[in-house]
């Protein structure tokens, strides 16, 4: 088999004529030959253009082949060296070999015997670069059956424990919309403490809808319903989105801006599920400013596809964290003030919807996060951009207010 035609080789040599007489024979056996005089023209030549392998004269002036050796080693280590040596300078090949050369040759050189060596170096490398990506590949499969079987195990859990969950968070609920409603009785308003037992209400059901949505993360896992699919426009979506998650951002001083789309995106989706999405995006976003940050939001419609962006001005994701933020159970949250769920759940449900998330991020520069849905989702009728959709959409509103009635 016939390896030499994928070898990028680097000649180095300060013997102007002897360099091109052995590039010319090299390139017949059409490797991919380019050329250097001294040990630091190389070392410049590899930064610009990697080599397979380089065969290096180990006598030169300025930087010699041996300085210029273990240069290559610490910063290129995917490349094997082959050093030429003078019939005087065996010494000097023996020496590189132990500073990790793949081997040496004594000048004059035969091509055929320098086109072996250069095959043999080129295979080793290559062997070795395999080597590395069947462990990388390995390391991935063994964190992937991990986080299936932590997956399995919360799958057979969740149901089990939302619905121990939710059964009392429905009777706390129910309980606390009780003493409201008797709160707002007339022989009510005087009694003692009136507006601290409201406050005190209002955090029992802000922490009831805490718990919920937890218990909702955990059931993304073991199954979700089918989606309801309807028609709505997006702009309005992206306006309720702000509307839920302005106490947040009021509370951290944090702006969160709408960037308007002058023409109207009408979709086919699950607004519930989308909705989701979106609210824990922007709740991250806002968990990573500080006092004076911003947040944007904004949509855009590219080739049958609509593009939602969340952006903001905050920490940013370092790039050792990038490939893990949709892991499960992966956060950089304090203990207590995230599950490392969000993510991942928010992943799975625009997946379901058929779309994608993408996300770019440098560290101090912010994040921004690109919700990709299809504009028809499944069992889509035909979907219009003109204005009767508001129309379509009470009365599809009537439809369902009149059912619920009828039952």
């Amino acid at each position: 088999m016939n390896n030499e035609k994928a070898i990028k080789l680097l000649l180095v040599d300060d013997e102007d004529a002897f360099r091109q007489a052995l590039a010319k024979r090299l390139g017949r056996r059409e490797m991919d030959v380019f050329q250097a005089s001294t040990g630091e023209e190389a070392l410049e030549v590899l930064k610009a253009t990697p080599a397979n392998v380089v065969v290096m004269d180990v006598k030169m002036p300025g930087m010699g082949g041996l300085d210029a050796l273990s240069r290559i080693r610490h910063e290129h280590p995917g490349t094997e060296v082959i050093l030429l040596t003078g019939q005087a300078a065996v010494e000097d090949g023996i020496t590189g070999i132990r500073s990790g050369a793949f081997d040496y040759l004594q000048k004059p050189v035969e091509t055929e015997n320098l086109v072996n060596k250069i095959r043999q170096a080129f295979d080793k490398g290559k062997h070795r670069t395999d080597l590395a990506k069947e462990a990388e590949m390995r390391e991935s499969l063994e964190r992937q059956m991990a986080t299936a079987e932590r997956l399995a195990s919360l799958g057979t859990l969740a149901a089990g424990v939302a619905h121990e969950i939710n059964n009392p968070l429905a009777i706390i609920a129910e309980a606390a919309g009780y003493m409201r409603l008797l709160l707002k009785k007339e022989e009510c308003a005087t009694i003692p403490f009136h507006d601290q037992l409201e406050k005190a209400l209002g955090k029992i059901e802000k922490s009831v809808g805490r718990a919920k949505r937890t218990t909702m993360q955990l059931l993304g896992f073991a199954g979700q319903p089918d989606a309801v699919y309807r028609e709505i426009e997006l702009d309005d979506l992206v306006e309720e989105v702000i509307l839920l998650v302005s106490g947040q951002a009021s509370g951290m001083g944090v702006t969160v801006i709408k960037e308007q789309n002058p023409c109207p995106i009408i979709l086919w989706t699950d607004p519930h599920r989308l909705r989701q999405v979106l609210i824990n995006l922007v709740s991250n976003g806002i968990a990573a400013c500080d006092r004076g940050g911003r947040v944007f939001i904004g949509s855009a419609f590219s080739e049958g596809m609509a593009v939602i962006h969340v952006r903001d001005t905050g920490h940013g994701i370092p790039k050792e964290n990038m490939d893990r933020i949709f892991e499960p159970f992966f956060t950089t949250k304090p203990p207590g003030q995230g599950t490392g769920l969000g993510l991942f759940v928010s992943l799975d449900i625009i997946k379901r919807l058929g779309g994608a998330i993408q996300v770019e991020s440098k560290v101090g520069q912010g994040a921004c996060f690109r919700v990709s849905v299809p504009r028809r989702g499944k069992a889509c009728p035909e979907v219009s951009n003109d204005i009767d959709w508001r129309d379509k959409a009470r009365e599809l509103e009537r439809r369902d207010n009149h059912g619920a009635g009828a039952h």
